[in-house]
């Protein structure tokens, strides 16, 4: 879940309302339904991203939600997935106090950087 936040540029919201169809393997693209302001996008999925979600999708095998909740008919919860990013901060060592949205803006970071001329 954080890569597929890192490696599209999804927020929090975003990514815990991913349904199954909104992958676009062909397009290398995924689709964001009611992101912010409730608009509709596309944005980027790698094919490293779909590898590692298709992974993840074969072994969980989940319905409607990617990422389900405690019951498969509601998606994770946003906190759910503040509190895994935070463990694994800890996990890792850093100790810089950083929320999983860092991921968004190093995402916007690297896409203005591969831009330049």
């Amino acid at each position: 879940m954080q890569f597929l936040t890192y490696s599209s540029g999804l927020r929090v919201g975003e990514v815990v309302r991913l349904r199954c169809s909104d992958l676009d393997n062909e397009r290398q693209t995924l689709i964001v339904r009611q992101g912010k302001g409730q608009k509709d996008r596309r944005t980027l999925l790698s094919s490293l991203a779909w590898d590692m979600v298709q992974k993840y999708i074969d072994e969980y095998r989940p319905n409607r939600w990617l990422f389900p909740g405690q019951s498969s008919d509601r998606h994770l919860t946003e906190r759910s997935v503040q509190k895994v990013f935070e463990e694994a901060r800890q996990r890792a060592g850093i100790m810089k106090k950083v929320s999983i949205h860092a991921l968004r803006h190093s995402f916007a970071g690297k896409r203005d950087r591969s831009t330049r001329n």
